[in-house]
């Protein structure tokens, strides 16, 4: 059971931050001292120390008649999702990771499969306090600061860091119906993609979630999901079960909400593959409570760090390799074509699909400027996360650098916890421009925090 810890150890806690923030020296910069992450581009050591907010991630406090949750900017999903289950509900959009935090989620970005129906995680916030490069504590809504309200999402801490955030929750049933539906096209999967994120259903049965699953030119699943009150079994992917083959396996299955929203974590999607924790022995011998993301997520950051995996195959005689982690939104009109392109050119499988819609329309056509999704355009997330060889006369950076040009070409955008190859001029057309600067300008006028440019593309 998770302790909802109230407001008074709340402010106590945002105060100790401000403090911090208020003692570092005029001009110095500002960053956050995080256990942990889930951005996967590196960032230069500063060789200063960050500011404390292992205080801020906690449950403030939840209102089920309201069905409303202040909750702390350093509060995990995992944290968050207990605490609000315990009254039938959970938040509108659950990113894929136990450990992605709530603040994270909103000044990042966070998708799943409820995303084609309830948008992404920051549409589901009523207001956030924040706390700005110049030292300043704000409530910010579309009725306060609500430049810095829109700006906020994908400015990834560059314009502040929140301490609180009031979202929406939704009601939820005890179990999910899940049906894998085969294709033997890409096309087809996105053809009969198209119809269910319209229609909300198939073959008679309401569809409350949906993603998918590319595992070859030929062979590619949609996974639709229903809530539902009662299961004639349940299945259990966090021990020796692996979510992503049930689906290849097996037509229909059930899960408890909790197993569901977190069915892509044990394995970190496919992820762990890489780390041998999928062969059977060695999952064997591996204990539960570390078969989750977060455990692969310091294995590959230590190896970012020291490099002795790739030092070993450098010995073996065996070509570097680029890191290809991205995920990028296209057009559903054109999801088929990037599908294929990337099959075609980048040797990586599976690829996850995930269609997301903005769910404001009460903002004009595009309502969260730093990340341009246009009102009534279905997009697709098509994520994929692994590596490729680096063949001469590759250098590193060129599949990703190609991937961005398909992706621009198309229409789409990328999210940006990831490597970016992109030019100063090409970044700010895609990514806020204007805007970002006006409100960077007026937040942090002394730019105590880096712009955004700098964390995404310099890498700070």
């Amino acid at each position: 059971m998770v302790e909802v810890i109230g407001w008074e150890r709340h402010r106590a806690a945002e105060q100790q931050l401000r403090a911090q923030l208020e003692a570092i020296p005029a001009g110095e910069p500002v960053r956050l001292a995080k256990s942990s992450s889930n951005l996967f581009r590196p960032r230069a050591a500063t060789g200063r120390p960050g500011l404390d907010v292992s205080a801020l991630d906690g449950v403030i406090a939840i209102d089920p008649d309201r069905r409303v949750a202040d909750v702390q900017g350093m509060c995990r999903y995992e944290d968050l999702v207990d605490a609000t289950l315990e009254h039938g509900l959970m938040p509108y959009v659950v990113p894929q990771l136990r450990t992605i935090t709530l603040g994270g989620a909103v000044t990042g970005l966070g998708i799943e499969s409820s995303s084609f129906r309830a948008g992404l995680p920051h549409e589901s916030v009523r207001e956030l306090d924040v706390i700005t490069g110049a030292g300043d504590l704000l409530t910010c809504s579309d009725s306060e600061h609500a430049d810095l309200f829109r700006a906020f999402p994908n400015s990834y801490g560059s314009l502040g860091y929140a301490t609180r955030v009031q979202i929406d929750l939704a009601p939820v049933q005890p179990f999910v119906h899940l049906r894998h539906v085969p294709f033997t096209s890409v096309a087809a999967l996105v053809e009969e993609l198209q119809r269910v994120v319209v229609e909300r259903e198939h073959a008679g049965e309401t569809v409350d979630f949906v993603d998918g699953v590319v595992f070859s030119e030929t062979e590619a699943y949609l996974v639709l999901a229903s809530f539902v009150d009662e299961a004639p079994r349940t299945s259990d992917y966090t021990g020796q079960q692996i979510f992503y083959r049930s689906i290849q396996q097996r037509r229909e299955d059930h899960l408890t909400v909790k197993d569901y929203l977190w069915r892509w974590d044990t394995d970190w999607f496919w992820c762990s593959r890489a780390l041998f924790v999928q062969n059977p022995l060695v999952r064997r011998a591996v204990p539960r409570r570390f078969l989750r993301s977060e455990t692969y997520g310091k294995v590959i950051r230590f190896e970012n760090r020291h490099g002795w995996w790739a030092a070993l195959e450098e010995r073996r005689g065996r070509p570097p390799r680029e890191r290809v982690v991205q995920d990028v939104e296209i057009p559903i009109e054109r999801t088929t074509e990037f599908v294929e392109w990337f099959l075609r050119e980048v040797p990586i499988e599976p690829i996850w699909l995930c269609p997301l819609a903005v769910r404001d329309t009460e903002h004009g056509e595009q309502p969260w400027p730093l990340y341009p999704l246009k009102v009534g355009e279905t997009y697709v997330n098509v994520g994929f996360w692994s590596s490729v060889p680096i063949e001469p006369p590759a250098v590193d950076g060129d599949a990703n650098r190609a991937i961005e040009r398909e992706v621009a070409d198309l229409g789409g955008h990328k999210s940006l916890y990831s490597d970016a190859y992109y030019d100063e001029e090409t970044f700010w057309s895609l990514y806020g421009g204007r805007t970002y600067e006006q409100v960077k300008g007026k937040y942090d006028p002394d730019g105590r925090l880096p712009d955004l440019y700098a964390k995404a593309v310099g890498r700070r």
